[in-house]
């Protein structure tokens, strides 16, 4: 009787693209990124596949939502991740639960079954407390490294269990260094301004929305 080979160890990327947009939208003081404040996948790819030791293998995939009018809009994103060497997993956002962290979790635990994982590098500021699975589960059984902004990844940062990188340190992910809102926990001595994220007017004024 013959057994199988053991597959090879696996480097795995899993970037949770709802999350990381909304919290980059926030960190940004609540605007839309600009074309260069948004991080480049190619360059994410090649970080990935720097990191393999001798006999790994790499994987890389992003989970996202899609509208159900949205196709066109994703279009040109989905082919350029897929042309960069990304799996990529949609989800039709119909009602307001329809998230893509359960899918995303469910790859992860198969993945672990099918053979060793060398690091899971999940990309993410969600702690996925709702499920059995969340983070700190994961750092129990499998070297988890988070990337995200440190801003909203305190649990990451203080969990010795795991280790966190904040994706501006990744050399050229962003092709500008982004004008980030000083978090609450590190205003400097001497105060910081925290604009105002709609114009008063905007808000209050006569014939304004609300």
């Amino acid at each position: 009787m013959t057994t199988a080979a053991p597959s090879a160890p696996r480097r795995l990327l899993v970037w949770d693209a709802p999350n990381i947009d909304s919290v980059l939208g926030t960190v940004l003081g609540g605007r839309a990124p600009l074309r260069e404040e948004r991080p480049r996948f190619d360059v994410l790819a090649r970080w990935l596949v720097e990191r393999l030791e001798e006999g790994e293998v790499p994987e890389a995939c992003v989970f996202s939502n899609i509208q159900t009018d949205g196709a066109e809009k994703l279009r040109g994103w989905v082919d350029a991740l897929r042309g960069a060497g990304y799996s990529v997993f949609l989800k039709p956002k119909r009602e307001l639960d329809d998230d893509i962290d359960e899918d995303l979790l469910a790859h992860v635990l198969r993945r672990e079954r099918e053979g060793p994982i060398a690091e899971l590098i999940l990309a993410s500021n969600d702690q996925y407390r709702e499920f059995e699975d969340d983070l700190t589960a994961l750092a129990k059984r499998l070297p988890l490294t988070v990337l995200g902004f440190r801003e909203f990844s305190s649990a990451a940062i203080n969990t010795a269990a795991m280790s966190f990188i904040d994706l501006e340190d990744i050399p050229g992910l962003f092709e500008t260094a982004l004008e980030r809102e000083p978090p609450l926990d590190r205003i400097p001595a001497e105060g910081a301004w925290l604009a105002p994220r709609q114009s008063l007017l905007d808000l209050y004024a006569k014939g304004a929305a609300g």
